[in-house]
């Protein structure tokens, strides 16, 4: 089984979600890099992030616990394979810390922050290691979660949060 890449054509299996923010992108990437920030939007609408943990080099850790308002939790774990900042993040759910295999990945994703005359044009790249993946991904509502949190993650960088 092959990793999939972050320039891999064609993109089968992606799910992704695009927007232009009017914010800069050294701003929008902190938002991401950042375990304070990222805990303040990371998730869809209603959810809180009360755990996050980054060791924000390649073979670092990504690590959040989201908790629902019924209580529920929905952990995530991943491992660091790429970071250009303040330009693009790549991380996989197919490896714990150490790259040992975390049983059955999920994706890979990538999140560019392009600069657009001082705004961000920011992208969510989800690259799932199977169609099945994908489909699984997009009917437990990729857009719509995936699309909150970006709400949140805009309110966050345009008026919540310090240069």
């Amino acid at each position: 089984m092959s990793i999939p890449h972050a320039g891999a054509q064609p993109a089968a299996f992606e799910l992704s979600i695009s927007r232009l923010i009017d914010a800069p992108r050294t701003r929008v990437f902190r938002a991401w890099t950042e375990p304070q920030w990222l805990a303040q939007w990371w998730g869809p609408h209603g959810m809180t992030t009360p755990e996050c943990e980054m060791d924000l080099w390649v073979g670092g850790q990504f690590r959040t616990l989201m908790r629902a308002p019924d209580g529920s939790e929905y952990p995530t774990s991943g491992v660091f394979l790429e970071i250009h900042a303040p330009q693009r993040l790549v991380f996989t759910d197919a490896y714990a810390p150490g790259w040992i295999p975390s049983g059955k990945p999920f994706m890979t994703a990538e999140v560019t922050f392009d600069d657009v005359d001082g705004k961000t044009l920011y992208t969510a790249r989800a690259m799932h290691w199977s169609e099945a993946d994908r489909q699984a991904h997009e009917g437990m509502g990729f857009h719509e979660g995936w699309g909150q949190s970006l709400d949140r993650l805009e309110a966050l960088v345009t008026s919540g949060m310090p240069d």
